[in-house]
Protein backbone atom coordinates (compact mmCIF):
# COMPACT_ATOMS: atom_id res chain seq x y z
CA UNK A 1 0.00 0.00 0.00
CA UNK A 2 3.08 2.39 0.32
CA UNK A 3 4.09 1.67 -2.88
CA UNK A 4 0.94 2.86 -4.19
CA UNK A 5 1.05 6.01 -2.39
CA UNK A 6 4.52 6.80 -3.21
CA UNK A 7 3.05 6.00 -6.72
CA UNK A 8 0.48 8.92 -5.85
CA UNK A 9 2.29 11.22 -4.15
CA UNK A 10 4.61 11.91 -7.24
CA UNK A 11 1.89 11.64 -10.09
CA UNK A 12 0.09 14.15 -8.06
CA UNK A 13 3.17 16.32 -8.30
CA UNK A 14 3.47 16.26 -11.67
CA UNK A 15 0.15 16.96 -12.44
CA UNK A 16 0.00 20.42 -10.40
CA UNK A 17 3.56 21.68 -11.57
CA UNK A 18 2.23 21.11 -14.78
CA UNK A 19 -0.08 23.16 -17.15
CA UNK A 20 -2.23 20.32 -18.62
CA UNK A 21 -3.67 20.33 -14.70
CA UNK A 22 -4.32 23.93 -14.87
CA UNK A 23 -5.66 23.80 -18.42
CA UNK A 24 -8.01 20.64 -18.06
CA UNK A 25 -9.67 22.38 -15.11
CA UNK A 26 -10.30 25.48 -16.55
CA UNK A 27 -12.19 23.87 -19.27
CA UNK A 28 -14.11 21.55 -17.45
CA UNK A 29 -15.19 24.60 -14.59
CA UNK A 30 -15.79 26.90 -17.45
CA UNK A 31 -17.78 24.79 -19.64
CA UNK A 32 -19.86 22.79 -16.47
CA UNK A 33 -20.50 26.59 -15.10
CA UNK A 34 -21.64 27.92 -18.34
CA UNK A 35 -24.27 24.70 -19.05
CA UNK A 36 -25.09 25.02 -15.49
CA UNK A 37 -26.37 28.92 -15.62
CA UNK A 38 -27.81 28.46 -19.51
CA UNK A 39 -30.00 25.96 -17.71
CA UNK A 40 -30.99 27.63 -14.82
CA UNK A 41 -32.22 30.29 -16.93
CA UNK A 42 -33.89 28.02 -19.29
CA UNK A 43 -35.67 26.44 -16.22
CA UNK A 44 -36.89 29.47 -14.71
CA UNK A 45 -37.83 31.06 -17.95
CA UNK A 46 -39.95 27.58 -17.98
CA UNK A 47 -41.04 28.12 -14.36
CA UNK A 48 -42.63 31.31 -15.10
CA UNK A 49 -44.95 30.23 -17.72
CA UNK A 50 -45.39 27.38 -15.77
CA UNK A 51 -47.34 29.76 -13.22
CA UNK A 52 -49.93 30.04 -15.36
CA UNK A 53 -50.44 26.28 -16.42
CA UNK A 54 -50.39 23.88 -12.91
CA UNK A 55 -49.84 20.90 -15.01
CA UNK A 56 -47.02 22.37 -16.93
CA UNK A 57 -45.30 23.14 -13.10
CA UNK A 58 -45.62 19.95 -11.86
CA UNK A 59 -42.82 18.43 -14.56
CA UNK A 60 -40.84 21.64 -14.17
CA UNK A 61 -38.40 20.09 -11.41
CA UNK A 62 -34.70 21.48 -10.89
CA UNK A 63 -33.52 17.68 -11.53
CA UNK A 64 -35.49 17.37 -14.70
CA UNK A 65 -34.30 20.79 -16.17
CA UNK A 66 -31.11 21.72 -14.59
CA UNK A 67 -29.34 19.06 -13.58
CA UNK A 68 -29.84 15.89 -15.22
CA UNK A 69 -28.86 17.76 -18.41
CA UNK A 70 -25.86 19.20 -16.75
CA UNK A 71 -24.70 15.67 -15.55
CA UNK A 72 -24.53 14.64 -19.53
CA UNK A 73 -23.00 17.67 -20.41
CA UNK A 74 -20.20 17.14 -17.91
CA UNK A 75 -19.81 13.82 -19.53
CA UNK A 76 -19.22 14.86 -22.98
CA UNK A 77 -17.18 17.24 -21.63
CA UNK A 78 -14.96 14.91 -19.72
CA UNK A 79 -15.07 12.31 -22.90
CA UNK A 80 -12.81 14.72 -24.55
CA UNK A 81 -10.91 15.83 -21.48
CA UNK A 82 -9.42 12.63 -20.35
CA UNK A 83 -6.79 11.97 -23.04
CA UNK A 84 -5.04 15.03 -21.87
CA UNK A 85 -5.39 13.94 -18.35
CA UNK A 86 -3.69 10.10 -19.12
CA UNK A 87 -1.75 10.18 -21.92
CA UNK A 88 1.27 11.13 -20.40
CA UNK A 89 1.05 8.64 -17.53
CA UNK A 90 2.87 5.46 -19.19
CA UNK A 91 3.68 6.97 -22.77
CA UNK A 92 6.08 9.91 -21.14
CA UNK A 93 7.68 7.13 -19.03
CA UNK A 94 8.59 5.37 -21.91
CA UNK A 95 10.00 8.08 -23.85
CA UNK A 96 11.64 9.85 -21.12
CA UNK A 97 13.69 6.25 -20.17
CA UNK A 98 12.24 6.66 -16.67
CA UNK A 99 10.11 3.54 -17.25
CA UNK A 100 13.05 1.20 -16.75
CA UNK A 101 13.87 2.81 -13.44
CA UNK A 102 10.24 2.98 -12.34
CA UNK A 103 10.29 -0.82 -12.68
CA UNK A 104 13.70 -1.41 -10.81
CA UNK A 105 11.91 -0.57 -7.49
CA UNK A 106 10.13 -2.69 -5.08
CA UNK A 107 7.14 -1.95 -6.61
CA UNK A 108 5.04 -4.62 -8.00
CA UNK A 109 2.88 -3.54 -11.71
CA UNK A 110 -0.24 -3.66 -10.24
CA UNK A 111 1.38 -1.04 -7.65
CA UNK A 112 2.56 1.28 -10.46
CA UNK A 113 -0.79 1.16 -12.56
CA UNK A 114 -2.73 1.60 -9.26
CA UNK A 115 -0.68 4.23 -8.03
CA UNK A 116 -1.08 6.33 -11.50
CA UNK A 117 -4.79 5.43 -11.82
CA UNK A 118 -5.80 6.54 -8.16
CA UNK A 119 -3.85 9.99 -8.90
CA UNK A 120 -5.73 10.66 -12.08
CA UNK A 121 -9.33 9.82 -10.10
CA UNK A 122 -8.23 12.41 -7.76
CA UNK A 123 -7.56 14.88 -9.97
CA UNK A 124 -10.83 13.72 -11.57
CA UNK A 125 -12.64 13.95 -8.04
CA UNK A 126 -11.15 17.42 -7.44
CA UNK A 127 -12.46 19.12 -10.29
CA UNK A 128 -16.09 17.21 -10.03
CA UNK A 129 -16.05 18.43 -5.83
CA UNK A 130 -16.08 21.76 -7.43
CA UNK A 131 -18.91 20.97 -9.26
CA UNK A 132 -21.15 20.70 -5.88
CA UNK A 133 -21.22 24.17 -5.77
CA UNK A 134 -23.57 24.24 -8.38
CA UNK A 135 -26.28 22.52 -6.66
CA UNK A 136 -25.49 24.19 -3.47
CA UNK A 137 -25.99 27.55 -4.80
CA UNK A 138 -29.45 27.03 -5.35
CA UNK A 139 -30.68 24.96 -2.58
CA UNK A 140 -31.95 28.28 -0.44
CA UNK A 141 -34.56 29.24 -3.27
CA UNK A 142 -35.76 25.85 -4.66
CA UNK A 143 -36.31 22.04 -3.19
CA UNK A 144 -34.01 19.77 -4.50
CA UNK A 145 -34.42 15.88 -4.92
CA UNK A 146 -30.41 14.79 -3.38
CA UNK A 147 -30.99 11.36 -3.55
CA UNK A 148 -31.20 11.92 -7.45
CA UNK A 149 -28.55 14.28 -7.66
CA UNK A 150 -25.95 11.72 -5.39
CA UNK A 151 -26.84 9.18 -8.10
CA UNK A 152 -25.85 11.31 -10.90
CA UNK A 153 -22.60 12.36 -9.14
CA UNK A 154 -22.26 8.39 -8.47
CA UNK A 155 -22.55 7.94 -12.28
CA UNK A 156 -19.85 11.02 -12.68
CA UNK A 157 -17.47 9.14 -10.66
CA UNK A 158 -18.06 5.87 -12.17
CA UNK A 159 -18.22 6.87 -15.54
CA UNK A 160 -14.92 9.27 -14.72
CA UNK A 161 -13.01 6.01 -13.39
CA UNK A 162 -13.64 3.71 -16.56
CA UNK A 163 -12.53 6.17 -18.66
CA UNK A 164 -9.28 6.88 -16.86
CA UNK A 165 -8.73 3.38 -16.70
CA UNK A 166 -9.13 3.14 -20.68
CA UNK A 167 -7.06 6.06 -20.97
CA UNK A 168 -4.44 4.94 -19.08
CA UNK A 169 -4.39 1.38 -21.02
CA UNK A 170 -4.27 3.77 -24.28
CA UNK A 171 -1.27 5.52 -22.52
CA UNK A 172 0.59 2.06 -21.98
CA UNK A 173 0.37 1.19 -25.53
CA UNK A 174 2.74 3.93 -27.10
CA UNK A 175 5.68 6.21 -26.09
CA UNK A 176 4.10 9.17 -27.65
CA UNK A 177 1.94 11.66 -25.55
CA UNK A 178 -0.11 12.71 -29.06
CA UNK A 179 -0.81 9.15 -30.30
CA UNK A 180 -2.16 8.47 -26.17
CA UNK A 181 -4.42 10.65 -26.30
CA UNK A 182 -5.94 10.00 -30.14
CA UNK A 183 -6.20 6.21 -29.11
CA UNK A 184 -7.57 7.20 -25.92
CA UNK A 185 -10.44 9.26 -27.56
CA UNK A 186 -11.05 6.91 -30.13
CA UNK A 187 -11.01 4.06 -27.69
CA UNK A 188 -13.82 6.13 -25.77
CA UNK A 189 -15.91 7.57 -28.58
CA UNK A 190 -16.20 3.95 -29.53
CA UNK A 191 -17.48 2.89 -26.04
CA UNK A 192 -19.85 5.88 -25.84
CA UNK A 193 -21.59 5.15 -29.59
CA UNK A 194 -21.50 1.21 -29.48
CA UNK A 195 -24.68 1.80 -28.02
CA UNK A 196 -26.42 3.48 -31.06
CA UNK A 197 -25.93 0.39 -32.74
CA UNK A 198 -28.91 -0.94 -30.77
CA UNK A 199 -30.74 0.66 -33.32
CA UNK A 200 -28.97 0.49 -36.48
CA UNK A 201 -27.59 -3.28 -35.63
CA UNK A 202 -28.63 -6.41 -36.56
CA UNK A 203 -31.31 -8.64 -35.04
CA UNK A 204 -29.67 -10.19 -31.75
CA UNK A 205 -26.80 -7.63 -31.02
CA UNK A 206 -28.32 -4.90 -30.16
CA UNK A 207 -28.92 -5.34 -26.40
CA UNK A 208 -24.47 -6.68 -26.50
CA UNK A 209 -23.81 -3.30 -27.72
CA UNK A 210 -26.03 -1.43 -25.58
CA UNK A 211 -24.75 -3.61 -22.43
CA UNK A 212 -21.12 -2.76 -23.60
CA UNK A 213 -22.18 1.12 -24.14
CA UNK A 214 -20.79 3.72 -21.60
CA UNK A 215 -23.53 6.18 -22.18
CA UNK A 216 -26.15 2.97 -21.78
CA UNK A 217 -25.33 2.25 -18.20
CA UNK A 218 -24.82 6.54 -17.35
CA UNK A 219 -27.80 7.56 -18.66
CA UNK A 220 -29.77 5.39 -15.04
CA UNK A 221 -27.82 7.07 -12.90
CA UNK A 222 -28.03 10.40 -14.28
CA UNK A 223 -31.69 10.35 -13.98
CA UNK A 224 -31.50 8.84 -10.05
CA UNK A 225 -31.31 5.09 -10.79
CA UNK A 226 -29.27 3.52 -9.18
CA UNK A 227 -28.94 -0.05 -11.05
CA UNK A 228 -26.61 -2.70 -9.36
CA UNK A 229 -26.20 -3.91 -12.86
CA UNK A 230 -25.06 -0.12 -13.61
CA UNK A 231 -22.45 -0.04 -11.12
CA UNK A 232 -21.04 -3.65 -11.93
CA UNK A 233 -20.12 -3.19 -15.33
CA UNK A 234 -18.35 0.63 -15.04
CA UNK A 235 -16.55 -1.31 -11.87
CA UNK A 236 -16.11 -4.39 -14.46
CA UNK A 237 -14.92 -1.88 -16.91
CA UNK A 238 -12.22 -0.17 -14.87
CA UNK A 239 -10.92 -3.51 -13.43
CA UNK A 240 -10.59 -5.03 -17.32
CA UNK A 241 -8.85 -2.42 -19.00
CA UNK A 242 -6.50 -2.21 -15.45
CA UNK A 243 -5.94 -5.65 -16.36
CA UNK A 244 -5.34 -4.98 -19.72
CA UNK A 245 -2.59 -2.19 -19.02
CA UNK A 246 -0.58 -4.94 -16.38
CA UNK A 247 -0.45 -6.83 -19.07
CA UNK A 248 0.94 -4.83 -21.43
CA UNK A 249 3.81 -3.76 -19.73
CA UNK A 250 4.37 -7.40 -18.78
CA UNK A 251 4.46 -7.88 -22.56
CA UNK A 252 6.93 -5.13 -22.69
CA UNK A 253 9.38 -6.89 -20.25
CA UNK A 254 8.90 -10.17 -21.83
CA UNK A 255 10.36 -8.31 -25.42
CA UNK A 256 12.97 -6.70 -23.27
Amino acid sequence: MSGIGAVVRKELTIYFATPIFYLVGFCFLLLGGYFFYANLLYYNLLSFQGAQNPQLAAMLTPQQMVFRPLFGTLAIVFLFLVPLITMRLLAEEKRSGTAELLFTYPLTDAAIIGGKFLAALLVYLLLLAITVIYPLSVAPITRLDWGALASGYLGLVLLGGACLALGLFASSLTENQIIAAVLAFAFLLLFWLIGWQQELGAAGWGGLFAALSLLEHFENLARGVIDTRDVVFYLSFIYFFLFLTQRQLESRRWRA
